[in-house]
């Protein structure tokens, strides 16, 4: 008797174990995702083209940060819109970035984009346009309506060019 008692517990057990396919997770296509965020990203390009200061803040979730080098993390709405209204404004704008690497998470909710770019832009202290060339390293968050948002946007200059 007590090791058909022990039986009916062990199946009981197993059988609470088991989830119906019904409730498994679902599958994420994380090559899909690589290729929406890889969409996105020429989207962002063209904003920046544009000087579209609305479009690139639109890039980002409410509590994004923006690293660049030389100022201040843009970690608030009302920061973020004062650095991209500024980078926007600048007559000497030229941003070409383009994805290295991108990882999605196998849960699809979070993904991250390394890449490269150059930039030029008005220097603030010669007053006259820098070409810079560097890193960068963008994490996205997924967004109730399911489009990717960056919630941390890094870049980094890479070495300084050579005086010719």
């Amino acid at each position: 008797m007590r090791k058909a008692s022990l039986l009916l517990v062990a199946v009981a057990l197993g059988m609470t174990a088991c989830k119906p396919t019904s409730e498994k997770a679902a599958t994420v296509d994380t090559a899909a995702e690589e290729a929406a965020i890889k969409v996105k990203e020429v989207g962002w390009l063209g904003a920046y083209a544009k000087k579209d200061a609305a479009a690139l803040a639109a890039e980002y979730a409410d509590d994004a940060a923006v690293a660049n080098p030389g100022v201040a993390l843009a970690s608030d709405a009302a920061a973020r819109k004062a650095l991209l209204e500024g980078i926007a404004a600048d007559p000497a704008l030229k941003v070409d970035f383009a994805t290295d690497r991108v990882i999605v998470a196998n849960s699809g909710e979070l993904a991250s984009s390394r890449g490269h770019y150059t930039m030029t832009y008005t220097d603030p202290g010669t007053k006259q346009p820098k070409t810079e060339s560097g890193s960068y390293l963008t994490v996205y968050r997924k967004a109730a309506d399911g489009k990717w948002q960056a919630v941390e946007d890094f870049i980094t200059p890479g070495a300084p060019a050579a005086a010719q």
